[in-house]
């Protein structure tokens, strides 16, 4: 079956210029896609026709062929030159109209890469983190080769342009109908050779260096907070931007406190007697100590909260508080006049019943009650 004439398949006059062949492409294309057509072999054919139409139009060389010699002139045309390389204008084609039609985009020809970004784990004392300040991080990353400032290419030659790709650092791969974009198999994306590659870099364009930075730490940072440097990862290939550094905080564990947001908590430690007769006890902070009055009468794991003495958070307006818990300390390697006072003192208790020892007492009482339930 004789090829129909590529202008009529456009439904355009000879004199058409580029824009209108595209809105004419665009048109069927969008009217005969195969997505849009399935099970319809009559729309695929018509698709194919409308991109091979379109595809030797929208290509100056081609196009003077065909309105010289018809169909014969682009056969001749593009067994000189090589099909491939006509495939340019189809790649316009393929950005601009099927990018339109389903959100993509023309791709640009300079191909440059983002450097990656980079993370650094940093470690602080409580007391860092709560005050903030600046710390100085080495920090191993690929920079630009001053040698070649990043090009690659040994001083005084330059990377030339891929003929595999035409500089576009993608190629396309044809199956059936469709045409697939792949990065480029021989400058891998670049779109550029290097043919003499230089001694420093070898041709890679970054070199690895170990860069040493001062973060500015911000006052009461916590375990899980993240400090962004713009521009401080590794750098971009071709001209691209630098990656970011992210810095992630992880507080330290303290001999002494313990972090819950803004609020502070900590283990006092008191003797027997200062529980029972009631003291003033000496509380660390993290900035110098306070004392502590314990009432008479405190029972162990009791919690007493100083206000305002905890962490002001980065998140937050306002400085947490400091809460203290009360552990009584048994009293260990008593002498054997300690240990006589202290039993004579423990029948004493014992005489006095319930009013000494209320909770013991309520106690025993529970476990007799849950004994009988059990026998009955």
């Amino acid at each position: 079956m004789a090829k129909r004439d590529h202008y009529e398949v456009l439904g355009c006059g000879k004199d058409a210029q580029e824009a209108e062949l595209k809105k004419a492409y665009r048109r069927l294309a969008m009217k005969y896609h195969p997505d849009r057509n399935q099970d319809n072999p009559e729309a695929e054919n018509k698709f194919k026709e409308a991109k091979e139409a379109y595809e030797i139009l929208s290509n100056p060389k081609q196009r003077a062929a065909y309105d010289q010699f018809g169909h014969a002139g682009v056969e001749a045309s593009q067994a000189n030159a090589g099909f491939g390389t006509s495939g340019e204008a189809f790649s316009d084609v393929f950005g601009d109209v099927f990018g339109d039609i389903f959100g993509g985009g023309r791709r640009s020809r300079s191909q440059v890469f983002r450097g990656a970004d980079l993370r650094y784990s940093l470690e602080l004392s409580l007391e860092q983190a709560v005050a903030g300040e600046s710390v100085n991080i080495d920090v191993p990353t690929q920079v630009e080769c001053k040698t070649c400032k990043g090009n690659g290419a040994e001083p005084g030659t330059e990377p030339t342009t891929c003929t595999t790709c035409a500089g576009v650092g993608q190629v396309r791969v044809q199956q059936g109908f469709f045409s697939i974009q792949q990065t480029c198999p021989a400058c891998r994306g670049t779109g550029s050779i290097i043919q003499t590659p230089c001694r420093t870099c070898s041709g890679r364009g970054r070199v690895h260096k170990v860069k040493t930075l001062a973060v500015k730490v911000p006052a009461g940072v916590d375990s899980g907070d993240r400090i962004r440097l713009a521009h401080e990862g590794e750098a971009g290939r071709n001209g691209g931007p630098s990656g970011d550094l992210y810095v992630d905080i992880a507080v330290k564990p303290h001999r002494i406190f313990e972090r819950d947001g803004q609020n502070l908590s900590c283990d006092v430690p008191i003797g027997f007697a200062a529980a029972v007769l009631g003291s003033t006890v000496e509380v660390p902070t993290l900035n110098g100590q306070v004392a502590l009055k314990i009432p008479s009468e405190t029972q162990s794991g009791r919690v007493f909260r100083l206000r305002g003495k905890g962490v002001k958070s980065v998140r937050v307006n306002g400085v947490g508080d400091l809460f203290c818990r009360v552990q009584i300390e048994t009293p260990v390697k008593l002498t054997e006049e300690q240990t006589r006072l202290l039993r004579e003192f423990d029948v004493s208790i014992q005489a006095g019943g319930s009013r000494h020892s209320p909770r013991a007492r309520s106690w025993v009482d529970g476990v007799k009650k849950f004994f009988e339930r059990m026998g009955a």
